[in-house]
């Protein structure tokens, strides 16, 4: 356990979100996501909802600013206009929790070659189908560090 980060970080997910780069994507499919066959490194979170796993990870990772939209998700039934549920339930997280950042939704055709390039997926055990979402990571420059970390010397300036 550690202080101040959502204990449903285990070690690999903090492992691949730390070693991901600026540009980098990370995807989190629902449970009916063939994620073993399509992941470069899987990441296994069964048993945890979508939210819950989309929460934690917003509360640790600086999104990407240099594209429009770096939170995609998957469209109901290949159309993006249509939303299921879990689309509202995604969007109305990432509005609370990663406010300014859009978030896109994208048919089958044009989501799936971006999640089997994401750096990881990690494999939720969300049930709703199209509960699929990427994440691009962005950068943390000395403005946005908490103060107690300004001027520690880490390789990171």
């Amino acid at each position: 356990m550690l202080i101040g980060l959502p204990a449903l970080l285990g070690p690999e997910m903090l492992s691949a979100l730390r070693a991901m780069g600026h540009g980098d994507e990370i995807a989190l499919v629902d449970a009916n996501y063939p994620a073993q066959s399509h992941a470069q490194r899987l990441i296994r979170a069964d048993g945890h909802g979508m939210i819950d796993v989309l929460s934690a990870i917003l509360a640790v990772l600086p999104l990407d600013r240099d594209v429009p939209a770096p939170i995609l998700r998957a469209a109901l039934n290949n159309d993006p206009v249509q939303a299921g549920e879990i689309h509202h339930r995604i969007d109305a997280a990432c509005a609370a929790l990663a406010p300014g950042h859009a978030v896109q939704p994208l048919a089958g055709a044009a989501l799936y070659p971006r999640i089997r390039g994401a750096y990881a997926i990690i494999a939720t055990g969300e049930p709703e189908l199209y509960g699929n979402v990427i994440l691009r990571k962005g950068v943390i420059g000395p403005q946005t560090r908490p103060a107690a970390h300004q001027g520690q010397s880490g390789g990171d300036q």
